[in-house]
């Protein structure tokens, strides 16, 4: 048992742990100086996430041990668990602004979408795996579309529809991947547009359209709907080169912000920390996107492939939207800044994503 944790211990990738670890210090950084300007005495915002790290990392590296292949055995029961759990919050789950997608525990909540998106990478690695050479055939292809959408339905009704792009980000992404005929996404651009149209007029609260709409014209009602966009814009120039220092940000310190220690903690890194200190952040991501592709080379499984594929992409399709919310590039969709953002499902349902890419690594790299 020592001797396989040497091993493994051995091969561990430690230029993407390393990448990982900086981003959330970053994080906690901004969330201690964002409690600090709000006159938290206490900083439980602080203390928690340093708790939800700390497990994070504990289950990193017990993911990275773990033989990721029971996973991927269980995913088709997981898929349901993750299914139950979507269904319970619309009787048990916790409200907070229009929004029910949280089941309280004294004082913590969970998500439970932010480990849906894992279990679906799972799901959809091990099915197109399985399929080999057979991938390419239609029902597949309608097959897996079926089953992402239902999660995706499910979130929608909660609503949650900066987690659905995510869940249907994921889908595409590793559809893509698995080669699928150009007809069939022509089919699924036109079925978007009829379904859009009908979340429009059916599924859609008020304020998510109304974020929509103020994405188009943020400047239009600068003071009401589009408030949250114009403060972050002027936040991220603010910083300059250099930033305004770490707690003296003038736009999260005297409470301008909002949400500035989840959805818009960019801008409070690029007020306080300026353009370097962005660049520094960025480089940690392209580091870790960097390193999942060199390794992907090595990998000789299709679900190692197709998984690690799927998790990259969940994490820069949700990091590039996050930005784009803080910049006014794009709509408001209440989503966290990967491994940064305040939020205990977000932060650990991540960090056991990176264990599990680690053990996908050290498994390419051992001879047996």
């Amino acid at each position: 048992m020592f001797g396989r944790l040497k091993i493994y211990w051995k091969n561990f990738d430690w230029i993407i742990f390393a990448a990982v670890l900086l981003l959330v210090i970053f994080g906690l950084l901004e969330i201690y100086s964002v409690a600090l300007g709000q006159g938290s005495v206490t900083l439980l915002n602080f203390k928690k996430q340093l708790l939800f790290a700390l497990v994070g990392f504990i289950g990193l590296f017990v993911f990275a041990f773990w033989d990721t292949s029971v996973l991927k055995n269980l995913s088709p029961y997981l898929y349901w668990v993750g299914a139950f759990f979507l269904t319970a919050l619309m009787i048990f789950g916790r409200n907070i602004r229009g929004h029910q997608g949280w089941f309280s525990v004294g004082v913590f909540s969970l998500q439970p979408v932010e480990f849906v998106k894992i279990i679906l990478i799972l799901f959809l690695a091990r099915y197109f795996s399985n399929l080999a050479t057979k991938v390419k055939v239609s029902r597949h292809f309608i097959f897996s579309a079926l089953s992402a959408g239902l999660l995706i339905v499910l979130v929608l009704l909660q609503p949650d529809l900066g987690s659905a792009l995510i869940l249907g980000s994921i889908w595409l992404i590793m559809v893509i991947a698995a080669g699928f005929d150009k007809k069939y996404f022509i089919i699924v651009g036109l079925a978007l547009i009829v379904l859009s149209t009908g979340a429009w007029f059916s599924i859609l609260k008020d304020y998510q359209k109304q974020r929509l709409v103020t994405f188009l014209n943020p400047t239009a009602n600068s003071l009401q709907s589009g408030y949250n966009i114009s403060q972050a814009i002027i936040a991220v120039g603010s910083g300059g080169l250099t930033g305004q220092g770490v707690g003296f940000g003038s736009q999260s310190q005297l409470k301008f912000l909002p949400e500035a220690h989840t959805d818009f903690i960019f801008s409070v890194i690029a007020e306080e920390l300026g353009f370097l200190g962005v660049i520094l952040v960025l480089s940690f991501y392209f580091i870790l996107f960097a390193r999942c592709y060199r390794v992907m080379k090595r990998i000789n499984n299709d679900f190692g492939i197709y998984f690690l594929i799927g998790a990259a992409g969940l994490i820069f399709i949700q990091m590039f939207i996050n930005i784009g919310m803080n910049m006014g590039i794009m709509p408001v969709v209440g989503l966290p800044l990967p491994f940064v953002s305040y939020g205990g499902s977000s932060l650990i349902s991540l960090l056991l994503l990176v264990g599990m890419i680690e053990n996908i690594i050290i498994k390419s790299r051992i001879s047996y």
